[in-house]
């Protein structure tokens, strides 16, 4: 439980796929369920195998995800914060049922998240199937959420530089750092970088005074390690990040 809850769920692969960029794909839609797990999101549980977003719900975009899995978190904490209407399906990682062959068709390489978005007009369906792709189609705006949220557009140029100085270190530094903490490997470097990255905090957000997308990918993963060694309380040591 305490690998489960920190860095073992190793189905995500840091690589971008060209399978985020645009294909054809099934999205099997199913009738949306009374459980509304926030104002946005919808979760369904039966998944029948035809193709097509239920439009008469005037959802276009689904959520394929594993509530456990920090991946995932990071991209369901980036559609939550865009306030983009979404439909979730939860996929067991493990299991001896295994995962379900729609969902193969979405991603060949089985890991979430993954984010479906139908195309109205006819058009081909275009399948995010990577978490890091995931907060650059919400940055860009291809995911649609509210007018201005975690749009790169109105971040200026240096919020720009240091949001993806953020996102870097938290993909290149902080997971594996993490990681081989929890497993027992060097604290000291953990709170070396630690240090490093409270030094970067702007405030009240990473990056200022509004949430980016460096906030959504910092969370799962930030969160994980208070929980496991706990953030000191010096300001110039790890103190912002509690604050944050």
């Amino acid at each position: 439980l305490r690998a489960v809850s920190s860095f073992q769920l190793g189905t995500h692969n840091f690589k971008k796929t060209t399978i985020g960029i645009a294909h054809k794909a099934s999205i099997p839609p199913s009738p949306l369920s009374t459980t509304i797990m926030s104002s946005r999101s919808r979760h369904c549980s039966a998944l029948p195998a035809k193709s097509g977003v239920d439009t008469n719900n005037n959802v276009q975009t689904q959520f394929v995800t594993n509530k456990r899995c920090p991946f995932a978190q990071k991209a369901w904490i980036a559609l939550e914060s865009s306030e983009c209407p979404y439909e979730m399906r939860e996929v067991s990682l493990y299991g001896a049922g295994g995962k379900p062959d729609w969902f193969w068709e979405l991603n060949p390489k089985g890991t979430v998240p993954i984010v479906a978005v139908k195309n109205g007009s006819g058009g081909e369906d275009v399948v995010f199937a990577d978490s890091e792709l995931i907060l650059d189609a919400v940055g860009d705006g291809r995911v649609t959420g509210k007018e201005g949220l975690l749009l790169m557009s109105e971040l200026s140029e240096e919020e720009n530089a240091c949001v993806g100085q953020w996102r870097k270190m938290i993909s290149k530094q902080l997971v594996p750092v993490g990681k081989s903490a929890v497993l027992g490997g060097s604290l000291p470097k953990l709170r070396s970088l630690l240090k490093e990255l409270n030094s970067m905090l702007v405030g009240p957000y990473l990056v200022g005074e509004k949430i980016t997308l460096a906030d959504c990918a910092a969370f799962p993963f930030l969160w994980r390690i208070d929980q496991e060694f706990g953030f000191g309380g010096s300001a110039k040591d790890e103190g912002k990040l509690r604050a944050w």
